[in-house]
């Protein structure tokens, strides 16, 4: 298991006695912000004290993002962050290709003043964060809009399986060592949000195929989990 990352980044001096859900949000935004990465140890007492909260607090946290795979739980070893497997890679953007299109052609259908103010405000933030280089920001809020656009769109079942979703996805690319220029392209979103404004949903589900296409493209899952070979290692 890899070594344990440092976990006082989470840690807020204001707080005191976090709930169950603040908690997991808690943890929630530091994978999304690439600040907890794959097979990070998440031990109870240590969570407890970070969060002045109760380990029973914390396990009902951590319970909630295993149930949503985000999570890894191991007998006797404890809680990690997933690790998902190169399969696991591909099922999640197999599943974003069959969602977020619907997501699309749905939001274009209701699309309203209110809607396209949230949208385009939120490109703006993603291009504020570009201008300063904000890397964190630039992650968290390509990964927010995605969600974003399923809860405009109105479908609670799409947006529970979004944000799960995403959230795996921000795990694949640090696992598979996507560069975030390549797996964050601004412009796409852009385009996305342009044809939503028009009201054109076929566009905007295409658009997203290829932004889902060009982020899966951007890692390397067919090199990163062959087998080691042990007699190169040890006998030259």
């Amino acid at each position: 298991m890899p070594k344990t990352s440092a976990l006082p980044l989470l840690k807020d001096p204001q707080s005191a006695d976090s709930t169950s859900d603040e908690i997991y949000e808690r943890i929630y935004l530091a994978i999304l912000e690439h600040r907890l990465t794959p097979g990070t140890k998440l031990a109870e007492e240590r969570l407890a004290s970070i969060f002045k909260a109760s380990r029973a607090r914390v396990r009902e946290a951590l319970s909630k993002l295993a149930y949503e795979q985000i999570v890894e739980v191991f007998p006797k070893k404890g809680w990690f962050v997933a690790r998902p497997s190169v399969e696991q890679a591909r099922d999640v953007f197999e599943a974003r290709r069959l969602i977020e299109p619907a997501v699309m052609r749905r939001l274009a259908q209701n699309m309203d003043v209110e809607k396209k103010t949230a949208l385009h405000e939120h490109l703006e933030k993603e291009m504020d964060a570009r201008k300063v280089d904000d890397k964190r920001a630039i992650i968290r809020l390509s990964g927010e809009f995605h969600n974003l656009a399923a809860a405009l769109a109105g479908n609670s079942s799409f947006t529970r399986s979004l944000r799960e979703l995403s959230t795996l996805t921000c795990l694949v690319i640090l696992l598979y060592n996507a560069p975030i220029v390549a797996s964050c392209r601004a412009d796409e979103h852009e385009r996305i949000v342009e044809a939503l404004d028009r009201g054109d949903g076929e566009t905007a589900a295409q658009v997203m195929l290829e932004h889902l296409d060009h982020i899966e493209g951007a890692l390397k899952l067919d090199s990163t989990e062959e087998e080691a070979d042990l007699e190169e290692i040890f006998l030259r």
